[in-house]
């Protein structure tokens, strides 16, 4: 890669997006992508190897967004080609049985501790959704507690406190305020959720303790991805598993992000925590949309056809190529070294991060561990939940921070609640091209 540059060009990037107005809401299809996060506007990507990006005006970026963590194995993946370009020449889709969706399965079962059983889905936001009917359905009951700042998708209960808002307005920790993330939804459709705060057992307790026959799941990101990276701390997520056993309350972790991240069975693996179901995406599929909904036969068989059965239709679920990508990343993520060197690349660019903050007496923390971290612009030696993110986190610095990154050739979004990748495609020579970028950065911040 070419020595980085802060004069970029960004034209062709401007046209498409002028362009793409006409036709697109916002010019994009998420909002993720647009002026609500990038200044001026998106830059619009035309092609990506590897750990590297091309945009339109064909500037190079080293990729750490990898579409949100979905590109475990980085862009255009050989082996992954091979099997898209097979699966395409045969017939991409059928909606019907396949041995691809078998073999992905299989594949799947094997890798993750609590799955006896799996159900593929279209997207991470449909599996969080069968994830909770299936709750319902198997407890018989209609509420379910949701921790403020986390994400589960799209899907209308799950909108409840997972945008920032200042803290006067989020009410007390004991009973949050409830703050909508979308207009267009009901009010009583938000009359079965419970919000806590999460990292806290003792308010954990007390929620369950008031709500001992009325709770069908609890949900959880087992890292809080939603607010950049934030850890549990110790003991959290065990007494969580505790806790909704002893109350009769399944536990659903939601690992759309996290999953075959961290260890080949995800956080539930690297945590040493059963969850009752669930649910995973994004490096599922390695740069393909696909979801799943796992756990128990006891559960997911509720799924059965019959007169009680929990509906669950989709033409596309199970999608032949999908598929075949799927058996082919999990073959690749089960190989010798490849969680070695996504954890020992990510821990080497969060050490070399905090050592040019500290020459350059930044105050900024680096946040997670291995393959998933985040920077916070922040004066607290760590942030621990949502309300610390809405209070102490300086989010209009970040992004200045990563526009200013972008000039220097590190691909990245501006939004401080998303996070950095490591993927298996990166080498020692991008982690120096981030540090090289971000002591620049540094210098303009200052």
């Amino acid at each position: 890669m070419t020595k980085t540059s802060t004069t970029r060009n960004h034209s062709l990037s401007l046209q498409w997006y002028e362009r793409a107005q006409q036709s697109l809401v916002e010019g994009v299809n998420s909002p993720s992508r647009g002026s609500a996060v990038y200044t001026a506007g998106p830059i619009f990507l035309e092609r990506g190897q590897g750990s590297h990006v091309w945009d339109a005006d064909g500037n190079e970026y080293v990729d750490f967004m990898m579409s949100f963590g979905a590109l475990i194995h980085g862009h255009a993946h050989p082996t992954l080609i091979e099997k898209v370009s097979q699966a395409a020449a045969e017939g991409a889709h059928f909606a019907a049985a396949t041995s691809a969706e078998v073999e992905a399965a299989e594949r799947f079962c094997r890798m993750v501790p609590s799955a006896e059983v799996v159900r593929f889905t279209n997207s991470g936001s449909e599996a969080t959704m069968l994830a909770l009917r299936l709750a319902r359905a198997h407890t018989g009951r209609h509420k379910f507690l949701k921790f403020e700042g986390h994400y589960h998708g799209w899907y209308d209960p799950y909108l409840l406190n997972a945008h920032t808002h200042p803290l006067e307005q989020l009410g007390p920790r004991e009973n949050p305020a409830r703050i909508p993330d979308s207009q267009g939804i009901p009010p009583a459709t938000f009359d079965d959720v419970v919000l806590a705060p999460w990292n806290d057992v003792a308010a954990l307790e007390v929620v369950l303790r008031n709500h001992p026959h009325e709770l069908a799941a609890v949900i959880t990101e087992p890292i809080m991805a939603n607010m950049g990276c934030i850890l549990p701390h110790d003991g959290f997520l065990q007494r969580l598993r505790e806790l909704t056993r002893d109350y009769g309350v399944l536990l659903i972790f939601d690992e759309v992000v996290t999953g075959f991240r961290y260890a080949p069975g995800g956080c539930q693996e690297y945590y040493g925590i059963r969850p009752d179901i669930s649910t995973f995406g994004k490096a599922l599929g390695a740069g393909f949309p696909v979801g799943a909904a796992a756990g128990p036969r006891s559960i997911l068989e509720r799924m059965r056809w019959g007169d009680s059965m929990v509906l669950h239709y989709g033409t596309f679920n199970g999608h032949r190529l999908t598929m075949k990508v799927v058996a082919a990343n999990l073959d690749l993520l089960s190989t010798d070294g490849a969680y070695r060197k996504l954890h020992a690349m990510g821990d080497a660019a969060i050490a070399e991060l905090r050592e040019v903050f500290r020459r350059r007496n930044v105050k900024a923390i680096v946040q997670g561990f291995g393959p998933m971290f985040q920077i916070y612009f922040t004066d607290r030696e760590a942030i621990h939940d949502y309300r610390d993110y809405c209070t102490y986190v300086d989010t209009q610095r970040y992004s200045r921070f990563v526009h200013r990154l972008l000039d220097n050739g590190i691909y990245m979004t501006p939004s401080n609640g998303l996070h950095w990748i490591i993927s298996t495609a990166h080498r020692v020579e991008d982690i120096a091209l981030l540090i090289e970028a971000v002591d620049r950065a540094c210098v303009d911040l200052a």
